[in-house]
C-alpha cells in the first residue's frame, strides 16, 4: 500500500446549528489533510455528536464541508466512511459477516447462492484489518473489537476521503482498543484517508491524534495533544493532566 499523498484536503466550514433558539454548534471549521487523524474531545454535551451528524448531512446546519484536490486546486465530491459508536443487533441473528459485508459493498441480494468471486474480495478487504477469519462467522456472535473490524471494513469499501469514528471502541476490552487505534494508525499512514475520530481516552489520543480538537460549542483550542493538554482552555474543561 501506498503512503498518503498528502495532496487532499477536507475543508468542514462554519458548521452551526441550533435547535430552536438555542446554540447547538458556533462556527466550526476544521481542515484535514489525508493522512491525518484529528481526534475530538470535550465534555458531554458539548456538541461532538452534533458536528458528526452535520458532517452526515443527517440534521439541519448551517454550512458546508468541501474536498478539496490541492494538486490542481479542484473542488471535488467527497465520499465519507462513518463507524458508529454502536449498532443493535440481536445476539442470535443468523446474519454472517459475509452477508453483511456483500449487503453493504455490492448490489446482489445476499440470500443468493455466494458469490466465490465477491467472497474471495470479501475476505481480502477483511484481512486488511486482521479479521479474514471471521468472514463466516455470525454477527450476533462477534465481540466489541471483531465487530468494529468488520464495521472498519465496510467503512473504508470503497475507500472514503474522510472517515468518521464516533467513540468506537465504547464497550471493548483494553487490549481490544489498543488493536483498534492500531487499525487507525496503519490506516490513517497507508490510505489517502482523512479521519475525525471522536474519543474520551486522552491517553490514547495522545499517543495516535495527530491534530486535537477541544470542542464545547465551538472549538477551544487545536493543535498537537501537548498544546491542547497544556493549554488553559483544556484544563478549566478537564483540570490538569496527570503526568505518566
Amino acid at each position: 500500500m501506498k503512503k498518503a499523498c498528502g495532496l487532499h484536503c477536507t475543508k468542514i466550514n462554519n458548521i452551526s446549528v441550533k435547535i430552536g433558539k438555542q446554540e447547538i454548534l458556533k462556527n466550526v471549521n476544521i481542515h484535514i489533510h489525508c493522512g491525518e487523524l484529528t481526534v475530538i474531545i470535550g465534555r458531554n454535551g458539548a456538541g461532538k455528536t452534533t458536528l458528526l451528524k452535520a458532517i452526515l448531512g443527517e440534521i439541519k446546519h448551517e454550512g458546508n464541508i468541501t474536498f478539496v484536490d490541492m494538486s490542481d486546486n479542484t473542488t471535488k465530491h467527497i465520499r465519507i466512511g462513518y463507524v458508529p459508536q454502536s449498532i443493535n443487533i440481536e445476539r442470535h441473528m443468523p446474519t454472517t459477516v459475509y452477508d453483511m459485508c456483500a449487503s453493504f459493498m455490492t448490489y446482489k441480494p445476499i440470500w443468493l447462492k455466494k458469490d466465490p468471486k465477491i467472497y474471495a474480495k470479501i475476505k481480502e478487504q477483511l484481512k486488511v484489518f486482521g479479521a479474514e477469519q471471521l468472514i463466516d462467522k455470525c454477527v450476533g456472535n462477534l465481540s466489541g473489537g471483531e465487530l468494529q473490524r468488520v464495521l472498519l471494513t465496510i467503512a473504508t469499501n470503497p475507500l472514503p476521503n474522510l472517515l468518521i469514528l464516533d467513540e468506537p471502541v465504547s464497550g471493548i476490552d483494553k487490549n481490544g482498543i489498543k488493536v483498534f487505534y492500531e487499525l487507525v494508525n496503519k490506516l490513517k499512514n497507508e490510505r489517502d484517508v482523512s479521519i475525525i475520530l471522536v474519543s474520551h481516552d486522552l491517553e490514547l489520543v495522545k499517543k495516535y491524534a495527530d491534530r486535537v480538537i477541544l470542542l464545547d460549542k465551538e472549538i477551544l483550542k487545536e493543535g498537537t495533544a501537548e498544546v491542547v493538554y497544556n493549554s488553559k482552555e483544556f484544563k478549566s474543561v478537564f483540570g490538569p493532566m496527570e503526568r505518566k
